[in-house]
C-alpha cells in the first residue's frame, strides 16, 4: 500500500474542509446578521425571540438618508398623496421627510481621510523602508524599534496631549488634522511591513541598473516598486481598515465637519430610542469600501503575505 507523508488522506481532507465551512459559517454569521437587519423594520429588529423570517423593508435605509418629523393627520391629508416610494414609507408611520441626513457627509469623511491617510503612509513608508533596506543608517535597529513602539501605545495614552496639541494649532475636526494623525500612526506599521518587503528584492537587480546608466531614483522607481508590488498593495489594505475603523480619535478630535461614520452610527436615533434597522444600513454600506478594496487587491495580499516565505 502506497503511503505520502505529504499528500492527505481523503478523511484528513474531508475533515479539513468541515472545519473551513464551520469557521466560515460562525465568522460571516455576524455579518449576514447585520446585513438582514438592515432590512427589517424597527419592530422586527427587536422582536423577541429574533426573527429570522421576516417581510423585507427599506425603511432603515429610507431612516438612514433622511430626517424626518411627526406630523398630525391633518398636515398629511394636505400633502395630499405620497411622490416617491420613500415618503410612502416614511408616511405610513405618520412622519414626513424634512431634508437628508448627514450620513452621505459622515461617509464622504471617512472616504477622504480613509484613503488619503492610507495614501500618505504607503508613500512614505516606502521610501522610510527603502532607505532602511539599502542604505547605512546609524543606529538602524534601534530607530526601527523606535518607529515600531509607536504602534504599541494605546490611543487613549495620548489622546489628551494631541487633543491639547491640535486645539493650539487649529486642527481640530479638520480632515487635514485626522489624515496627519493616521499617518503617524500607520506610518510604523508601513515602515516596518514594506522594509520585509524590500530586504527580499535582490539588490544586483538594482546594482545592474546602475551600470546600465540609471540613476537611483530612476533604479527605485523602474526596478525596486515593480518588485514590491505586492507588498504595497498588502500594506495599503492594513493601512485603509486601521483608518476606515478607527473610532477613539474620531470622537474626541471630531464632531462635525470632519466626523467619520464610526462615531456617527451609534448616534442614530429613532421614533421611541435607537433605530437599529437604520444602524446595521449604515453598518453594511460602511463596510463595502473597504470590501471591494481589499477584493480588488485580494490577489496582491495572498502574494504579499506568503511572499519571502519559501526560498529556493
Amino acid at each position: 500500500m502506497s503511503f505520502s507523508v505529504t499528500e492527505p488522506s481523503g478523511r484528513q481532507k474531508l475533515f479539513a474542509g468541515v472545519l473551513v465551512v464551520v469557521y466560515a459559517l460562525v465568522t460571516i454569521m455576524p455579518l449576514a446578521w447585520i446585513i438582514a437587519t438592515g432590512f427589517k423594520t424597527p419592530s422586527d429588529a427587536i422582536a423577541y425571540p429574533p426573527k429570522v423570517v421576516f417581510e423585507p423593508s427599506l425603511e432603515g435605509y429610507v431612516n438612514l438618508f433622511t430626517t424626518r418629523t411627526r406630523a398630525s393627520a391633518e398636515t398629511l391629508e394636505n400633502l395630499g398623496e405620497p411622490q416617491t416610494w420613500y415618503d410612502s414609507i416614511v408616511r405610513e408611520n405618520d412622519m414626513v421627510i424634512v431634508g437628508p441626513s448627514r450620513y452621505g457627509e459622515r461617509f464622504l469623511n471617512s472616504v477622504i481621510i480613509g484613503f488619503g491617510s492610507t495614501f500618505l503612509s504607503v508613500f512614505l513608508g516606502t521610501i522610510a523602508a527603502y532607505a532602511f533596506s539599502r542604505f547605512k543608517v546609524p543606529l538602524k535597529d534601534d530607530l526601527m524599534f523606535f518607529i515600531l513602539s509607536t504602534r504599541m501605545m494605546p490611543p487613549i495614552a495620548v489622546a489628551i496631549p494631541i487633543f491639547l496639541m491640535y486645539r493650539e494649532l487649529g486642527l481640530n475636526d479638520t480632515h487635514l488634522g485626522m489624515i496627519l494623525l493616521y499617518t503617524a500612526v500607520n506610518l510604523s506599521l508601513s515602515v516596518w511591513l514594506l522594509k520585509g518587503f524590500i530586504d527580499e528584492i535582490p539588490v544586483e537587480y538594482e546594482e545592474a541598473a546602475l551600470i546600465d546608466g540609471y540613476t537611483r531614483f530612476q533604479a527605485f522607481y523602474k526596478v525596486v516598486l515593480p518588485q514590491a508590488a505586492t507588498g504595497i498593495a498588502s500594506t495599503a489594505i492594513f493601512c485603509l481598515i486601521f483608518a476606515w475603523n478607527e473610532y477613539a480619535f474620531a470622537v474626541l478630535l471630531t464632531s462635525g465637519t470632519a466626523q467619520t461614520a464610526p462615531p456617527f452610527i451609534p448616534t442614530i436615533i429613532g421614533v421611541g430610542g435607537q433605530d437599529w434597522p437604520a444602524v446595521a444600513a449604515g453598518a453594511t454600506l460602511f463596510l463595502l469600501p473597504v470590501m471591494v478594496f481589499t477584493i480588488l487587491l485580494r490577489k496582491h495580499l495572498l502574494r504579499g503575505i506568503t511572499f519571502g516565505a519559501v526560498r529556493k
